[in-house]
């Protein structure tokens, strides 16, 4: 069963990623409209078909309960999205 909570789906298209082509569909909030990540509808490449399904919040995109955006510690790495070299 799938649960999604205060996100819509967009339309699926095709997407070059770092680790292949993907079917992906944006995911939007429904507050505000704007963009906050995407789901893996299709992996083209049979290493990557466990992506299929998951959904992907990009952090810096998401706020917090108190509207303060979600900020890392200095402490933490910070790897790039599947995105970032497209």
């Amino acid at each position: 069963m799938l649960h999604r909570v205060n996100v819509t789906v967009g339309l699926n298209e095709e997407r070059m990623m770092m680790t292949g082509m993907h079917t992906v569909a944006d995911i939007f909030c429904v507050g505000c409209g704007s963009i906050v990540g995407w789901k893996y509808e299709a992996a083209h490449e049979k290493s990557q078909k466990y992506k299929e399904g998951k959904f992907i919040l990009e952090r810096f995109k998401v706020t917090g309960p108190d509207g303060s955006n979600y900020l890392l510690s200095h402490e933490v790495h910070v790897g790039g999205s599947d995105t970032d070299d497209v």
